[in-house]
């Protein structure tokens, strides 16, 4: 599918490294946010997200497809995935805003460091990573305190339709018993999904299910300086 914008297309989904200190700045998370609380992290890619909040006391599970291979695979993988991926957005920097990292230097850096240390959680602690995609997720009800959730849902709109992200949404909020947060909220060449966005908010309003959209304290692509965060009415 051609991008409405640029006519570039990014054939493949991303499996991205992203660390501890960017989930913080991403969905604005704060210590008491992870402390002995059950979290989802779908999906996980290569993130250091789960190794790095159990540590902190956080009762972390990622979910994501990619870990129904075998851990010392997925170790060995991290590596040159994180390294397509950094390639990807240094190849289109101008899309983003590089401040909160200092440099692309550093932004490669971060993401390596990442990327290694999910190699080492997941061969020494693989029950922390289960196999599974959204909307359907291999979780009863009330699974998680809080599930976290980037860079799939809006960021591949391209390919991912409204019906896929109202259900997956609705998912989220069924394993999730306090919040789920998303970010970002534009797809993978920073264009906004305002329509989109009105529109799942109104279906899950008529669901049950408040929604909000709140600042963040980081923007990397341009605008993407918002998260939506979704709670029952009940």
């Amino acid at each position: 599918m051609m991008h409405h914008a640029d006519g570039e297309v990014l054939g493949e989904f991303l499996v991205s490294a992203r660390s501890l200190a960017e989930y913080r700045a991403m969905f604005h998370l704060s210590d008491d946010d992870l402390a002995g609380r059950r979290v989802l992290d779908c999906p996980g890619g290569a993130a250091s997200f789960a190794a790095e909040a159990s540590a902190l006391g956080a009762e972390v599970t990622a979910i994501d497809p990619i870990y129904a291979t075998p851990p010392t695979e997925l170790a060995a993988r991290a590596t040159p995935e994180t390294e397509r991926a950094v390639a990807w957005a240094h190849s289109h920097a101008d899309r983003y805003r590089w401040d909160w990292y200092g440099s692309t230097a550093e932004h490669a850096a971060i993401r390596r460091g990442a990327a290694a240390r999910f190699a080492d959680d997941v061969r020494a602690a693989p029950h922390r990573y289960l196999a599974g995609s959204l909307p359907s997720l291999p979780c009863p009800d009330d699974a998680f305190d809080l599930a976290l959730s980037s860079h799939l849902l809006f960021s591949y709109a391209d390919r991912l339709d409204a019906d896929f992200h109202l259900a997956a949404l609705l998912e989220l909020a069924r394993v999730a018993t306090i919040e789920t947060r998303v970010y970002p909220l534009l797809d993978y060449t920073g264009a906004p999904l305002d329509d989109l966005i009105d529109h799942l908010r109104t279906e899950l309003h008529d669901k049950g299910i408040v929604t909000s959209l709140q600042k963040t304290g980081y923007e990397f692509h341009h605008g993407a300086d918002t998260m939506l965060t979704l709670r029952s009415a009940a």
